[in-house]
């Protein structure tokens, strides 16, 4: 009698859960045709081991996952990489994917955007959703997932969905039913493709003096630095070598300002550290007429393609990667990859 009560107990608790698991999958964004960034963070586990051999992994916000593009970087110089981007990704954000990376396997360079560095609390729920609902469970997540609550938010929420989205049945269209078990990719190793043009003011000067205008905190906050010095030490630790970068942007309320830039220099001279600013590097050829789709925010396909194939050159001849094009495994894989982001972008002109 016991053993049949604990035969119906055992089989209700799995019915419950697998009715509750199909729930939440029902129920949570599915970042196909619309917000594709929240997809970006769950697309890096689809890899197999094998194509997750990458020699650069970048890290960071909107300014890395919609400026660096892996089948460009291959074409033109036969480097491996995977743009482990995401949403307005927090500093500390970037440790702990950074932590999840090293889970899997070890690149030779990390390249890491600082925007970010101007934030020193939690943001947005919406964008720490973007960013932990992707992330496979482990103590890398939990502690992401402490240090980026915002009010009003549970930690449960992150590991149960439906206590968050629980509500969006009202909502659910035919997208949510098609995509429960399985998402169409919608990036390229983590890059977001954009072919719009919506150009945006060329004058880099004229720019610069209007963002002036808007308030800001001269000083990048501690935790920011915090979160920075246990990025270093994590990649020294492994061997990794960390590169600081600032993609360009042309944006009055996005404008990465002087007493920052500087602020990044000191420490990178500090920590023997190489950090790039592209904001004004007149060797990308940027043209932002043409270059980029939101009106100076961030690069379209085209802006994208100049800056990987520049960064590509510099990764290969003052840090010596290999040219893995010679390697029959990596281009029968690499081959489809560049096969697949060709197609997307002359589709999408």
């Amino acid at each position: 009698m016991k053993k049949r009560i604990f035969a119906w107990l055992f089989i209700t608790v799995l019915i419950t859960g697998a009715v509750l698991h199909f729930m939440s999958l029902l129920l949570m964004p599915k970042y196909v045709s619309l917000s594709r960034e929240g997809a970006l963070v769950a697309e890096y586990y689809n890899e197999a081991d094998k194509n997750r051999e990458h020699q650069v992994v970048f890290l960071g916000d909107c300014e890395v996952y919609e400026s660096f593009v892996p089948p460009i970087l291959w074409e033109r110089c036969g480097i491996t990489s995977y743009v482990r981007g995401s949403a307005q990704q927090l500093i500390w954000q970037s440790y702990y994917l950074l932590e999840d990376i090293l889970r899997y396997e070890t690149p030779q360079i990390v390249v890491l955007n600082v925007f970010a560095m101007k934030y020193g609390e939690p943001q947005k729920e919406e964008y720490n959703r973007m960013t932990l609902d992707g992330m496979k469970p482990s103590s890398s997540k939990h502690r992401a997932i402490l240090a980026s609550l915002t009010d009003g938010e549970s930690v449960l929420s992150y590991y149960f969905p439906i206590l968050r989205f629980h509500s969006r049945w009202k909502e659910l269209s035919f997208e949510d039913v098609k995509y429960v078990f399985k998402r169409p990719q919608v990036s390229h190793n983590g890059y977001l493709m954009h072919t719009e043009i919506n150009g945006a003011e060329n004058n880099y000067e004229a720019i610069r003096n209007e963002a002036e205008r808007f308030l800001y905190e001269p000083t990048l906050p501690q935790m920011a630095f915090d979160y920075l010095d246990k990025t270093r030490a994590l990649c020294e630790s492994r061997g990794i070598r960390l590169i600081l970068i600032k993609s360009p942007t042309r944006s009055v309320r996005f404008w990465w300002y002087d007493e920052w830039d500087e602020q990044i220099c000191e420490y990178a001279d500090n920590f023997g550290l190489d950090y790039y600013n592209f904001m004004n590097n007149e060797a990308l050829k940027i043209n932002w007429d043409t270059d980029t789709y939101d009106e100076g925010i961030h690069l379209n396909v085209w802006g994208a393609e100049k800056l990987s194939e520049y960064f590509g050159e510099l990764l290969s001849s003052k840090y010596g990667l290999e040219d893995l094009r010679g390697n029959q495994q990596m281009c029968e894989i690499w081959e489809q990859k560049v096969k697949k982001y060709y197609e997307e972008r002359n589709n999408s002109i």
